[in-house]
């Protein structure tokens, strides 16, 4: 069993910042992908930024330039910095790791963008 927790999300105005984490706990031998989704009301799960292990990152275009992706494999941890936030980011935000070709999502935390 693999547990993924996140934390670091919450309220914040329009050009502040937000630091999320996400750890993986459990049966893990090598964790190749983790990444950040996110899934506004009513719209897709969409993904905002992955990294692989050796730290190889892509960025959804509405993000880069103002969201980091990092991660810590000795902590089995990914990040996400997110820098100059728009109320269009308001989203509920899930980490998904990938172990051994498996998938495993996070519960998600809600960010939210005031104007």
């Amino acid at each position: 069993q693999v547990q993924l927790v996140e934390s670091g999300g919450g309220l914040v105005q329009a050009g502040g910042s937000l630091r999320l984490s996400c750890a993986a706990s459990g049966s893990i031998s090598f964790i190749n992908y983790m990444g950040w989704y996110r899934q506004a009301p009513g719209k897709q799960r969409d993904l905002v930024a992955g990294i692989t292990r050796i730290g190889i990152s892509n960025y959804a275009d509405s993000v880069k330039g103002r969201f980091t992706i990092s991660r810590d494999n000795a902590k089995n941890t990914v990040y996400l910095q997110m820098n100059s936030l728009k109320p269009e980011d308001t989203a509920v935000y899930y980490c998904r790791v990938t172990i051994g070709g498996d998938p495993y999502w996070g519960q998600g935390t809600q960010v939210t963008v005031s104007s």
